[in-house]
C-alpha cells in the first residue's frame, strides 16, 4: 500500500466527527478517565507549543478509550481578555468578531490533526451562557463574604489601561505586555483568597507524588507563611505634635525578634497612610515629596535593586530600651507584604545594611558568631549566633532566644506572636471591555447592590468603540444605567469586568455537564461525582500544561475549588489528581515566538507532512517534561517512519483475531522479533500509565520493526502489526485506523495481552576474554552450566591458548567468561 497521509487523515477525521466517536458515554457503571489539556486563547492560530499540549494528551485520552474506559477529553477556548481588545485597536474589529472568528479557526486545526475531543461540551467563556453561571457564582461568593469591594494601591499597567493582579506583575512588569507598573489608588473587587492560605498551603501534602515537585515549592513559596512577632512602634511626643495626634504608633512585623536590640532605624513603605498624610498635609519638603513620587512609581522590582530613601524627621520609641529610633521611607518597603513599615536591624540584615551604610546610619551589632569574629564594619552577619547587648537575652543562643522575647512581648502586652503570609488578596477587577461584567450595581440610595439572578447574565453591549483610552463600558451612553434592583430608582452598573484568570478557575467543572442539560446547570452534582471521584481519587486524572501556570491558573484554581466545595455546589478539595508539565518548544535555542521570527506552522507541516508525522515527531523528539528543540530533518525522519510503518502492512494477512504461534517452532530470527514487539507492549503499557516517556516508547516500536523486518514469517508480521498499531494509535491515530480497518477490522484497537513465552531465553551470548581482552564470544542454552560454558569458551578460543599455562577461569553468569594465562 503507498501511504497518502491527506487521503487517510481526511477520510478517518470524517468518520470520527460522523460517528461521534469520542463523546463521552453517560454509563456511569463504566470505569472513567478524565483528561484535560489546559485550554487556550484564541490566538488565532495554533503553536506548535499548542500541538505538543493536545498531543500528549491525545494519546492519553485515545489510549484509555483502548483500554474499554469511559473518557472524558473536552476542549474550550479562555476567550476573554486583552488581546481580544488590542487587535480590535489595531485592525478596526470587535473583539468579539475576531474572538470567535478565530476560535472558528482553530476548533479546525484541532480536527485537522485529530485531536479526540468532545464536541459537545466544547465552549468559550466568553459565551453568554457561561458567563450567567459564572455571575451567579460572583453572587454568592459575595453573600459568603468571600469577595469584597475597598480602595486600595494597585498595580496599574500603563500600556493595557488595567489593574493587575500580584500574581500578574513578574519581575514588576505586565505579564502580558512586559510593560514596567506603576502603583494607583483607586477602588478594587478582591476575593478572600487569604482566607484559605492555610489549607492551600496544607493542601500541597495531598497533591505530592501526583504534581511535580518545582510547581509544589513555587506554590508553597507564593503563599509564604512566616511566623514572628507583631508590635507597635509609638511615636514620641515631638513626632506625635508634628503629626497632629492622627497617629499614635504604627504596627511592623518581624520573623527575626532575636535581633530586637539591634533596631537603629525604622523605613515606612512610600505609600504608607502617615507618608501620605504628611505629604497631603505639606509636612513634607518638595524635594523629599519628589524623591516619594518617584519611589512609588518604580516597579516593586526595580524598588529592590538600588537602595534609596529619605528621611521623615518622625522618631518612635524602642519597646524594650526606650531609646528614639529614626523614621525613613525606604524604596524596599512594600505595602503587600506585612504593613508596609520594618523595623530595620542593619548588623542582621543585608538590605538593612546596605541602606544604613548608603544613609550613614547606625550598625549595631546583637548577635556574635559562635566560635569566630564578624567584621561588621564589611558587611551584616545574618546566621545564627549568641546575643551581645540584648539586656537580660545575652549570651542565649540567637534562635532559642527568639521565643523567650516574644514572651517577654507578650507578658508585657506590647505585642504578640503572629503569622503573616506574602499571599495577598486576589484583585479581579479589569478596567476593560471584553471581560465578564461583575454584577454589581451602585445605587445611592442603597449603596452596593447585586443584580438579581433571574436577570443574568449581566451581557457585554455589542456596541462599543475600543480605542484603548479608558474603559469603554463606562463611556457607553446607556449600557451602565439601570434600575436598583432593591428600591426601583435610578443606579449605575459596574462597569469594571473581571479578570480573565476567574473564567480558566472553574472551566474543568463546567465540562462535567450533561449536554442535554447544558442550558440549565454550570455542572451536574452527578457528573462530578462520576468523572472527579472515583475509586478513592478526586480531580481531573490527568491535567497537562505549562510550567507557566504554577501559580497564577493553578492556585486560583485550587483556591476556587476550595470556595465551591464551601458553597455546597461540590464535594472536592483538589481539582486536578496528577499534573503534567510540558516542556516548551523552541527553534535556534530560544522559544518559539513571532517577535523572534522562529515560529513553525503547524499548518504547513501537515500540508506537507501530514499531521500524524507533526504528532509522531513531537512525542517523539524529547520527553514532555523536556525543552523541545525544533529539528527539520527529525521531522523528515518522523515522516518516512509512518510511510515505512504504513508501507510495511503489505506483509500482513486479513484477519479478526491475533494469530496464534507455535512459539517453539520458530527460528532466532522470529524468536527475536516477537520479543521485541512485545518488549514494546511493556513499554507502552508503562508510559501510558506511569512514565509518560512517548519517546521511549516509540524507539521501542522502532526496535520492533527492524526485527520484524530481519524475518519472513507472516504469521509473526501479523502479531506484530496486531500489537504495534494498537500501541501506536494514540500517537499516530489516522495511520493505524488505516491500517486497522484493512487488516483487523478495528478489533486490534483494543487491551492488549502480553504473551510471557517470548521473554524466555533458549539461549545466550556471553563474551569470552583472554587475561581481560575480549578475544571471542559464544552462545550457549539458557541453563548450561558452568562447566559446559568454560569449555565451550576455550574452545572458542582455542588458538590463543596454545602454549599457554591456564592459572585462573572466571565465569560472570550471562554476561562473561575470563581465561587468565600465563607464558
Amino acid at each position: 500500500m503507498e501511504y497518502n497521509a491527506k487521503t487517510i487523515e481526511k477520510k478517518w477525521q470524517e468518520y470520527w466527527n460522523q460517528n461521534e466517536s469520542f463523546e463521552p458515554s453517560e454509563d456511569f457503571t463504566k470505569e472513567k478517565k478524565y483528561i484535560l489539556s489546559m485550554f487556550p486563547f484564541p490566538s488565532g492560530r495554533l503553536h506548535m507549543g499548542h500541538v505538543r499540549n493536545y498531543s500528549i494528551s491525545d494519546a492519553f485520552a485515545r489510549y484509555h478509550r483502548q483500554q474499554g474506559k469511559n473518557v472524558l477529553h473536552p476542549i474550550g477556548f479562555d476567550s476573554f481578555g486583552m488581546p481580544a481588545e488590542n487587535a480590535a485597536i489595531k485592525n478596526g474589529s470587535h473583539p468579539k468578531n475576531w474572538t470567535y472568528d478565530n476560535i472558528d479557526y482553530m476548533k479546525n486545526e484541532f480536527y485537522s490533526l485529530g485531536f479526540s475531543f468532545s464536541r459537545k461540551r466544547e465552549f468559550a467563556t466568553s459565551d453568554e451562557l457561561y458567563t450567567k453561571f459564572e455571575q451567579g457564582f460572583i453572587i454568592d461568593m459575595y453573600n459568603k463574604g468571600l469577595l469584597y469591594r475597598e480602595k486600595g494601591m494597585l498595580n496599574w499597567c500603563p500600556h493595557d489601561q488595567t489593574v493587575l493582579a500580584n500574581e500578574q506583575v513578574v519581575d514588576g512588569c505586565c505579564w502580558r505586555c512586559d510593560t514596567p507598573i506603576v502603583k494607583k489608588e483607586m477602588n478594587q473587587y478582591y476575593f478572600k483568597i487569604t482566607a484559605y492560605a492555610d489549607e492551600l498551603l496544607n493542601d500541597l501534602k495531598k497533591l505530592e507524588g501526583g504534581w511535580p515537585k518545582q510547581v509544589l515549592t513555587m506554590q508553597e513559596n507564593w503563599i509564604g507563611k512566616s511566623n514572628g512577632l507583631a508590635f507597635d512602634l509609638h511615636f514620641d511626643e515631638a513626632s506625635q505634635a508634628k503629626l497632629s495626634h492622627i497617629f499614635e504608633c504604627f504596627d511592623v512585623f518581624t520573623t527575626r525578634p532575636d535581633t530586637i536590640y539591634g533596631v537603629s532605624y525604622t523605613a515606612l513603605a512610600p505609600e504608607h497612610e502617615i507618608v501620605s498624610y504628611m505629604i497631603e498635609n505639606k509636612l513634607l519638603d518638595a524635594d523629599v515629596v519628589a524623591k516619594i513620587e518617584t519611589m512609588k512609581n518604580t516597579s516593586s522590582i526595580e524598588r529592590q535593586k538600588e537602595k534609596s530613601g529619605v528621611s521623615l524627621g518622625l522618631h518612635v520609641t524602642h519597646p524594650l530600651t526606650g531609646e528614639k529610633i529614626p523614621v525613613w521611607v525606604a524604596n524596599f518597603v512594600l505595602m503587600d507584604y506585612g504593613s508596609g513599615a520594618v523595623m530595620a536591624v542593619p548588623a542582621h540584615d543585608e538590605r538593612d545594611y546596605d541602606f544604613a551604610k548608603k544613609y550613614d546610619l547606625p550598625v549595631k551589632p546583637v548577635i556574635r558568631p559562635f566560635k569566630t569574629e564578624h567584621d561588621f564594619s564589611k558587611s551584616a552577619f545574618t546566621e545564627v549566633g549568641e546575643l551581645i547587648n540584648s539586656g537580660e537575652f545575652t549570651g542565649m543562643n540567637s534562635q532559642e532566644a527568639q521565643g523567650k522575647i516574644i514572651a517577654v512581648f507578650e507578658k508585657k502586652g506590647l505585642g504578640k506572636k503572629t503569622t503573616n503570609y506574602k499571599l495577598k488578596d486576589w484583585g479581579v477587577s479589569r478596567q476593560r471591555y471584553w471581560g465578564a461584567p461583575i454584577p454589581f450595581i451602585h445605587c445611592e440610595a442603597c449603596g452596593l447592590v447585586m443584580e438579581k439572578k433571574e436577570n443574568l447574565p449581566v451581557a457585554l453591549p455589542d456596541d462599543v468603540e475600543i480605542t484603548g483610552e479608558g474603559n469603554p463600558l463606562e463611556k457607553h451612553p446607556t449600557w451602565k444605567h439601570c434600575k436598583c434592583p432593591e428600591c426601583g430608582k435610578d443606579a449605575v452598573r459596574e462597569t469594571d469586568t473581571m479578570d480573565t484568570f476567574v473564567e480558566s478557575s472553574w472551566y474543568f467543572l463546567r465540562f462535567c455537564a450533561s449536554p442535554k442539560n447544558w442550558e440549565k446547570e454550570a455542572f451536574s452534582p452527578e457528573q462530578i461525582k462520576y468523572w472527579m471521584h472515583q475509586k478513592g481519587h478526586e480531580g481531573v486524572d490527568h491535567y497537562i500544561g505549562g510550567i507557566e501556570h504554577a501559580i497564577l491558573h493553578l492556585l486560583y484554581a485550587r483556591f476556587f475549588t476550595k470556595v465551591f466545595r464551601d458553597l455546597g455546589y461540590i464535594d472536592l478539595d483538589e481539582p486536578f489528581e496528577k499534573l503534567l508539565t510540558q516542556g516548551m518548544v523552541l527553534k535556534d535555542g530560544a522559544k518559539m515566538s513571532k517577535s523572534k521570527g522562529n515560529t513553525v506552522d503547524p499548518d504547513a507541516i501537515i500540508e506537507k507532512y501530514g499531521a500524524d508525522t507533526a504528532r509522531l515527531f513531537i512525542l517523539f523528539a524529547a520527553p514532555p517534561t523536556q525543552e523541545l528543540e525544533w529539528n527539520d530533518s527529525a521531522v523528515e525522519g518522523a515522516y518516512k517512519f509512518i510511510k515505512r510503518f504504513f508501507e510495511r502492512s503489505a506483509n500482513v494477512f486479513t484477519c479478526n483475531e491475533k494469530p496464534e504461534i507455535n512459539h517453539a517452532d520458530l527460528s532466532k530470527e522470529e524468536k527475536f522479533a516477537r520479543k521485541k514487539v512485545y518488549e514494546a507492549l511493556k513499554r507502552a503499557e508503562d508510559v501510558y500509565n506511569e512514565r509518560y516517556t512517548f519517546n521511549t516508547m516509540i524507539a521501542g516500536v522502532m526496535e520492533a520493526m527492524n526485527a520484524l523486518n530481519a524475518q519472513k514469517n507472516a504469521d509473526v508480521w501479523t502479531e506484530g502489526y496486531w500489537i504495534l498499531s494498537s500501541i501506536m494509535e494514540p500517537v499516530i491515530p489516522h495511520t493505524c485506523h488505516e491500517i486497522s480497518e484493512q487488516y483487523f477490522k478495528l478489533n486490534n484497537l483494543a487491551p492488549q495481552e502480553t504473551v510471557e513465552e517470548v521473554f524466555v531465553e533458549e539461549s545466550i551470548s556471553l563474551g569470552v576474554s583472554l587475561n581481560g581482552k575480549k578475544r571471542g564470544e559464544i552462545e550457549v542454552a539458557a541453563d548450561a552450566d558452568k562447566e559446559t560454558i568454560i569449555a565451550a569458551a576455550k574452545e572458542n578460543i582455542a588458538k590463543w591458548l596454545e602454549g599457554k599455562e591456564i592459572v585462573k577461569e572466571i565465569f560472570v553468569p550471562k554476561k562473561l567468561v575470563n581465561i587468565v594465562v600465563k607464558g
